[in-house]
């Protein structure tokens, strides 16, 4: 088995694995959520850190779920296209939709390491009364952008030389 395929399997099974914990922490979320409504409404217990724990989890859940959403090329696309271009052109138009998509978003990864970084090094935390520290969001964020930066450059070459890839 060649390096590049171990990679690509690697890649692939950390995607996943990603995709689960993605799950897990919506599952979580709504537990949280489901809990600061029953807290409030039948023991009229003041709350203030649910609404804030969710609303991370939900940032990690959705940066850490991007690279397994490529890995099977579940972002958004112009399907319609696919009818009405020759399939050159459309290798053509998911090539540079690829390229350009990992384009920004390496571009969007490397600003989320510089955040993190900032939030790690000043210790930033959140202005609510229980402010967490903010650099754990920015983490995930960093880590999910990455990700899916990885998933797209191994795509890349895998569409140019007709090789298809999956989980």
């Amino acid at each position: 088995m060649t390096l590049w395929l171990r990679l690509n399997r690697a890649l692939a099974t950390l995607n996943t694995w990603m995709g689960y914990l993605s799950g897990f922490v919506i599952v979580l979320c709504a537990a949280i959520l489901v809990f600061e409504v029953g807290v409030r409404y039948w023991l009229r217990w003041a709350t203030d850190w649910e609404i804030e724990l969710a609303v991370m989890l939900l940032i990690i859940a959705t940066f850490v779920s991007a690279g397994y959403t490529q890995l099977h090329r579940g972002h958004v696309s112009i399907e319609v296209l696919d009818g009405v271009l020759s399939a050159r052109a459309n290798r053509v138009r998911r090539a540079l939709a690829d390229f350009l998509s990992l384009a920004v978003c390496a571009f969007i990864a490397w600003k989320s390491w510089e955040l993190f970084g900032e939030a790690w090094s000043d210790g930033r935390a959140s202005n609510s009364v229980w402010g967490p520290k903010l650099w754990i969001p920015f983490l995930f964020m960093a880590v999910g952008m990455t990700l899916l930066c990885l998933e797209l450059a191994v795509q890349l070459p895998a569409r140019r030389f007709g090789a298809v890839r999956g989980a």
